[in-house]
């Protein structure tokens, strides 16, 4: 009973009219002054932003904001494979040789979040872990290793919650909201797919890589608002270090898995 109500609410609220009203208001000259009272709601360091709060022209220019370069440090052990995004560590684990993961409860075919066979195929028996970047999270994403992207596409078009209660009772999210598929090789040979999903009313995802070569941590694309990253790895291609299972939160740059 919870989960169709919530599912209801979500139907009735997700709307392509009120998707372009909140992305006209975030993008507008007066939403600006909505930056500090955002800023306090969300408790934002602001002393790690590029830029003083006064120098942002819109909502949207300060959600899609950059950070002093000295705010983050990207791992370069090429060892290791970084996260791309500040964010939640929702669930991690195995992808199943029927292809799925669970998620809250909650059960995805891979082959229906990639929307792609031949691309699916490469990750059953891997690895999985979702990141959930919430309003208050730093949205650029970066590339978690040094590699090419030989694979990219849009798939989805309308967008629901990918929160907590999103994941738990909405209707498959993961597989369902827009989303961008990067697939990466790394320079040394094996594959990751970083797969971006849209949130809520908002489905822009913008990709802003220059090149398909991307050094470890170069920036790959942002989110216009808060969304979730899943990314998929090959069998026996990583491990998760222990400490990361006890762990909530993670930041870009930061270690997320280690090669074998």
């Amino acid at each position: 009973m919870k989960e169709k109500m919530y599912q209801s609410l979500i139907e009735l609220t997700n709307s392509l009219p009120l998707s372009k009203l909140l992305m006209k208001f975030s993008r507008s000259k007066i939403s600006r002054f909505a930056i500090p009272s955002y800023v306090k709601h969300y408790e934002i360091n602001t002393e790690e932003i590029e830029g003083d709060l006064k120098s942002f022209t819109s909502l949207h220019h300060f959600f899609t904001r950059r950070l002093k370069p000295e705010a983050r440090h990207f791992e370069s052990d090429e060892k290791t494979i970084i996260s791309p995004v500040d964010g939640a560590i929702e669930q991690l684990g195995d992808i199943s040789l029927q292809n799925n993961i669970v998620v809250k409860n909650q059960t995805y075919s891979i082959k229906g979040m990639i929307g792609n066979e031949r691309t699916f195929n490469k990750y059953i028996g891997g690895k999985f872990i979702v990141l959930y970047l919430s309003p208050s999270d730093y949205h650029r994403i970066h590339s978690p290793i040094k590699g090419k992207i030989v694979n990219q596409y849009s798939l989805g078009t309308a967008s629901y919650p990918v929160n907590e209660a999103g994941l738990s009772f909405g209707k498959t999210p993961l597989t369902t909201n827009h989303r961008v598929v990067s697939e990466m090789k790394h320079t040394e040979g094996g594959h990751i797919a970083i797969v971006k999903v849209g949130a809520m009313f908002v489905n822009s995802i913008e990709i802003t890589q220059a090149s398909k070569f991307l050094s470890k941590g170069e920036e790959l694309a942002y989110f216009s608002f808060g969304s979730t990253v899943v990314l998929l790895f090959e069998k026996n291609s990583i491990v998760f270090p222990e400490e990361l299972y006890d762990k909530h939160k993670i930041k870009a740059g930061e270690v997320l898995a280690l090669k074998k």
